[in-house]
């Protein structure tokens, strides 16, 4: 498999994106501060949850979102570059088209991973993450993924 997820003939590689030792380094190893961008107060979306998951789990969930809304009594910034302290991992809840532009700035910003949520999907972001050291996962969700592993906080 080549650092962009796919075969060494061009095909896309079952499972590349999120191998369980790396689903399993990135929840437990890699820290417990998690920006999530597309976090906001609306409680219908997905993100909402998965942050309140990730609390249970004892992270602490930073919400990125343009409105820079404090969800989950944690205060929101409008772009990851606005976040004063540093961020272990990366949460992105945007739509694939923007996502890689995300991982970029995770990169830019400093975080040790990204992960891209179910059906966030950008395989050049991930080549450009991984290429640079960082660990990354995607179309995986943390609140699916830490009771399928057993996963520690």
């Amino acid at each position: 498999m080549n650092a962009d997820g796919r075969n060494a003939d061009g095909s896309s590689a079952v499972g590349a994106y999120a191998d369980d030792a790396t689903i399993r380094r990135i929840l437990e190893d890699t820290g417990d501060t998690w920006a999530v961008v597309g976090l906001s107060n609306n409680s219908s979306r997905a993100a909402w949850g998965v942050a309140q998951v990730l609390q249970r789990f004892g992270k602490r969930v930073v919400p990125v979102h343009p409105k820079a809304e404090t969800v989950h009594g944690e205060q929101g910034y409008a772009s990851l570059a606005e976040i004063p302290f540093p961020v272990d991992v990366v949460d992105v809840f945007v739509n694939s088209e923007l996502a890689g532009a995300v991982a970029d700035e995770a990169v830019a910003a400093g975080a040790k991973a990204v992960w891209f949520q179910l059906g966030v999907v950008d395989p050049d972001a991930f080549g450009r993450t991984r290429a640079v050291g960082l660990d990354m996962v995607m179309d995986r969700c943390p609140a699916i993924e830490i009771p399928r592993l057993g996963a520690r906080a």
